[in-house]
């Protein structure tokens, strides 16, 4: 991908495509990638044209996590402890968007997926691998407690013992590993991975794009609060979708034995 730009981001056909544009640094986070990531997500949020979200990185590898190198030559070394907190809490702002957003947001990862770079894929609904990405936490390793919401994604993911070996010991997975732990959605080999990502995303682009912001926003919910709590939110929003136009394209073409097609209204 020939851009100087640290972000490229393309519309088509309802997916939003936002590739972390920095391949030779295995896609390693600086400070204006983030706010680039955190501004182009924000945009996403509310721009009625994006059905999708699909987050990427350029090259061989889909993120590294943050510039080590960049560390290491003393990157924030003036800073102050509350002006260094604040800075990465403002950084990892991309994690909550992601999570947050009402629109299915899927990760590709053509490559390895390490530290916040991982972090960031957790927060997507779906992940999709080629069958050759690494995967790891990292942090400890470089002697980090982390960031990017990795601790409240993986534990979410799965459960508190197994989130307190991946990121005290940090191993590093194969993607079948990933797979088998539920960090992944799907891995596909390296001839199939291209095509069978876009079908993938193509299809949730299709979708009823309301009904599935609801969906989101159930299960979500659902992590967090009481089984009471959740039934009131599923009716009302569960009410929401009955009054859309895509619900009475759905049920006329139910009816007419033909598939729907959803406008997101």
């Amino acid at each position: 991908m020939q851009s100087d730009t640290p972000l490229v981001s393309s519309l088509s056909d309802g997916v939003l495509t936002l590739t972390m544009n920095r391949p030779e640094a295995r896609n390693a986070l600086t400070r204006e990638l983030s706010l680039a990531l955190n501004e182009a997500l924000q945009a996403a949020q509310t721009d009625r044209a994006v059905k999708v979200v699909v987050l990427t990185g350029a090259g061989a590898a889909f993120c590294a996590g943050g510039d080590v190198k960049a560390m290491a030559a003393g990157r924030d070394r003036d800073l102050s402890l509350v002006e260094r907190g604040t800075s990465l809490r403002a950084r990892a702002e991309a994690s909550r968007l992601l999570y947050d957003m009402h629109k299915p947001t899927v990760a590709l990862l053509p490559g390895p997926a390490a530290g916040a770079g991982l972090a960031l894929a957790l927060a997507c609904d779906f992940r999709l691998a080629v069958e050759t990405a690494k995967i790891t936490c990292a942090f400890a390793r470089v002697g980090l407690s982390g960031d990017y919401g990795i601790s409240w994604f993986l534990s979410s993911i799965v459960g508190s013992a197994r989130a307190r070996e991946l990121m005290m010991l940090s191993p590093l997975l194969t993607a079948q590993q990933a797979l088998d732990l539920g960090l992944l959605t799907r891995v596909f080999t390296t001839e199939q991975f291209a095509a069978s990502a876009q079908a993938f995303v193509a299809q949730l682009a299709r979708g009823p794009s309301i009904a599935l912001g609801h969906i989101k926003r159930n299960l979500n919910l659902a992590r967090e609060t009481t089984l009471g709590a959740s039934l009131d939110t599923e009716a009302m929003n569960q009410a929401i979708c009955m009054m859309s136009d895509d619900h009475r394209e759905a049920a006329s073409a139910f009816a007419e034995k033909r598939d729907p097609v959803f406008a997101g209204r």
